[in-house]
């Protein structure tokens, strides 16, 4: 992985951060080799599964207070990055799964410690409100079908979202919402995944529908973003789970161009392939440069201050519109490096056939559509933002 370190990247990791991210590099070429296989089941093998989990992926989230290694945002999107160099659907499913740590902080401690009795539990699940929770003593009544459970094939735990209900009738929000609503969090056993996942790309990543029927869950099991238990800092943020997300088309991009370069080696003087990768190097550098600087930013006011209210307009922006930016940069990348091999490019043994269907699929996500651009043009004029949790908004 030819990475060039941007400022501030080389140093500065804690000696957990380079063990997991040296962990990571090392089965990235495994990730590659297997990967027409993981596309091919559609989902992560078990043993790849066990691979990520010994990379100590699944619990960088998990804070030093619980004797986890509390890798900062920058730290986690270099091991996403990694990973996905190797496979993206493996390192969208190591992303999503690593959000149990974070989600701990939402939690009350003594519930979670029971929740999560090892630290390198994966979770997965859609986190938009379109399940039917009943409130009832105790707890919820859980009822709903949501899509996009990547990585449910082989998560520990599934948070879903979903509107509360009294008595059948939408129940309103402490806030004056005319409905309330709130995650909640579901042992794997308890959902019924339902295999919808054909897809253009990340075939692998086993992102099915899911159903889960008249689950109860204790409210200790459920949780908002507005509302942090335990320790306050950086990782204890309500946009948290959505930093690390560049990782995966950074690492695609870098995979893309250094196969590109390798498999041209022979038409070293070729004008069209000079310029092309030249300008695709350009693209790649400026995007990951605006990623890690604006991961950087975001958390040295967190760390110095304590809260998303102390960033300015302009910084709370500058990581979603980096973060879209990096999506729609790597599906450029990979389209115009497929252009150039042509026909080389069109096989399906080819990576670069696979790395186009990927990005294709990846850019999909709310991440890279234009309602962030619209959120964070409206929060920058004072506007009303559609999407206020990319901004760590939660009110």
């Amino acid at each position: 992985m030819t990475i060039v370190e941007e400022p501030g990247l080389a140093t500065g990791r804690s000696p957990e951060a380079a063990e997991i991210l040296a962990r990571a590099q090392s089965v990235a070429p495994l990730l590659r080799d297997r990967a027409e296989e993981i596309e091919r089941l559609r989902r992560l093998p078990a043993d790849i599964v066990e691979l990520l989990r010994d990379t100590g992926v699944f619990r960088m989230g998990f804070g030093k207070h619980w004797g986890g290694p509390e890798l900062t945002s920058v730290e986690q999107t270099e091991v996403i990055e990694a990973l996905a160099y190797g496979d993206a659907s493996a390192g969208w499913c190591a992303m999503i799964g690593s959000d149990t740590g974070l989600y701990a902080s939402f939690l009350a401690e003594p519930v979670a410690r029971q929740m999560f009795p090892s630290l390198d539990m994966a979770t997965a699940g859609l986190l938009f409100p379109v399940g039917h929770a009943e409130i009832v003593p105790g707890g919820y009544r859980l009822t709903g079908r949501w899509q996009f459970g990547s990585g449910i094939t082989h998560a520990d735990w599934v948070v879903s979202g979903a509107f509360l209900f009294r008595d059948g009738a939408p129940e309103p929000g402490p806030d004056g919402a005319p409905h309330d609503s709130r995650l909640m969090m579901v042992p794997r056993e308890r959902v019924r995944v339902i295999d919808t996942w054909h897809t253009t790309g990340l075939s692998g990543s086993g992102s099915c529908d899911y159903t889960i029927t008249d689950v109860f869950v204790p409210a200790e099991h459920t949780l908002v973003f507005a509302d942090v238990h335990g320790p306050a800092g950086p990782l204890a943020q309500p946009e948290v789970h959505m930093r690390n997300m560049p990782g995966v088309p950074l690492g695609v991009a870098r995979a893309a161009l250094d196969h590109v370069r390798a498999e041209s080696a022979s038409r070293a003087d070729d004008y069209r392939l000079q310029v092309t990768l030249a300008d695709c190097e350009a693209d790649y550098h400026a995007t990951r440069s605006g990623v890690y600087a604006a991961l950087r930013q975001e958390w040295e006011v967190l760390a110095t201050v304590g809260t998303m209210a102390d960033l300015t307009p302009e910084q709370r922006a500058a990581l979603p519109l980096s973060r879209l930016h990096a999506f729609r940069t790597a599906r450029s990348i990979v389209t115009r490096l497929y252009d150039l091999r042509q026909t080389a490019a069109i096989y399906r043994p080819s990576p670069l056939d696979r790395w186009l269907r990927d990005t294709t699929t990846m850019c999909q996500h709310i991440v890279a559509q234009d309602r962030i651009l619209q959120s964070a043009g409206a929060h920058l004029t004072g506007g009303t933002p559609s999407f206020k949790l990319c901004l760590g908004l939660v009110r």
